[in-house]
């Protein structure tokens, strides 16, 4: 009786480490081939792309930046995973190969529709005259000797009509010579439909301020804390804002991607040159939802958009300031800066990049 009780239990013992080894061996093995090719990317990366491993950093405004804005606070601790991220912002030559394969037509290319845009403005706001419902977008000029009120935008920004990517200040202007220069006039909707069809996507905000910050967790800037490095290292303007640029960096508008050095990952033009689009919506308080002294792991932003300034807009997140950003208007080239845009439009000084995992890249090749 007792040999058969022992038999019974051997063969009970048995079966479950078969049974066991059958389920475990495909599981360990897909692992296996996973961390291969995880290895495989990191090594190799995309062409044009670099690996930023992720971790955990302090997102948001170091305690000795003087020009934080309130949306920036309170600093608060976050992970991310490790993902692939363009080392520049898309060229006019990248977005030009989409469109050659594609057909797209950009927001800015497109008949302005007023019953859409009457539902971003204020109530009994009366419609314009037809000839400036005409394709068109956002450029920078500046018609003033002096410029004392630095709220009133509309001081330095006009609506160009036939002002798109392919024509960036005005129908009259070009992007021939300017394949390297960041394409701009690009709405979120534009962003997305070219990340679909690069099978990449937008960065959250999470993910762009750890990439800018190259591994330095306590600097103002890409390139550490000194502000008189600035025009060695980013297009911002130089001068008086925005009257007179003296062209210290180089400059006066937007700079050909890699015109500066990298930061700490390999990553061009994370302070300056073209704002960038993020997948996040933008809320102003929404730093103090996550000030618990909780980890907020791979967070994707708020639910909604909340603005101060235009509550009826729908905005999204938008980093790392561009050739107009100067420390008398906003002092966006800090990697902490934060900004909002309308999802629909774009503007001469707004463009941005892609970014990709592991899964994306490995389930595309399989």
């Amino acid at each position: 009786m007792i040999n058969k009780t022992r038999n019974r239990l051997l063969f009970s013992v048995l079966m479950l480490i078969i049974l066991f080894a059958c389920k475990t061996k495909p599981d360990q093995k897909l692992k296996d081939d996973q961390d291969s090719k995880k290895d495989e990317l990191v090594t190799n990366p995309p062409e044009g792309m670099v690996w930023v491993p992720g971790g955990f950093y302090n997102r948001g405004a170091v305690a000795h930046d003087s020009f934080a804005r309130d949306d920036e606070k309170p600093r608060h601790q976050v992970k991310v995973d490790g993902f692939f991220m363009d080392a520049t912002e898309v060229t006019n030559e990248q977005f030009q190969q989409f469109v050659n394969e594609t057909g797209y037509v950009t927001m800015a290319e497109r008949n302005v529709d007023w019953e859409e845009l009457q539902q971003q403005l204020p109530e009994g706001t009366p419609k314009p005259h037809d000839s400036l419902l005409q394709p068109g977008s956002l450029s920078f000029h500046c018609k003033h000797e002096a410029v004392t009120d630095l709220s009133n935008y509309s001081q330095w920004w006009q609506w160009k009509i036939g002002a798109n990517w392919k024509h960036p200040t005005g129908k009259d202007s070009s992007i021939e010579g300017r394949e390297k220069y960041p394409v701009v006039h690009i709405s979120y909707e534009d962003a997305m439909a070219y990340c679909t069809w690069a099978n990449r996507r937008l960065p959250t905000e999470a993910e762009w301020e750890f990439a800018a910050r190259g591994g330095l967790q306590n600097a103002i800037f890409s390139w550490g804390n000194n502000a008189k490095e600035l025009s060695n290292n980013a297009n911002t303007w130089q001068g008086k804002f925005p009257t007179e640029n003296t062209k210290k960096d180089g400059y006066e508008l937007a700079a050909p991607v890699k015109s500066y050095p990298a930061n700490g990952y390999g990553l061009y033009d994370m302070s300056g040159n073209v704002w960038e689009w993020t997948q996040d919506w933008y809320s102003y308080d929404y730093y103090k939802t996550l000030a618990n002294n909780q980890l907020a792991e791979n967070p994707n932003g708020p639910e909604k958009t909340k603005s101060r300034m235009n509550p009826l807009a729908k905005e999204k997140v938008i980093r790392g300031g561009s050739f107009l950003c100067h420390d008398s208007y906003c002092a966006s080239y800090r990697v902490s800066a934060r900004m909002a845009s309308s999802y629909d439009s774009g503007l001469e000084h707004l463009g941005f990049r892609t970014v990709a995992t592991v899964a994306m890249l490995t389930n595309n090749r399989d």
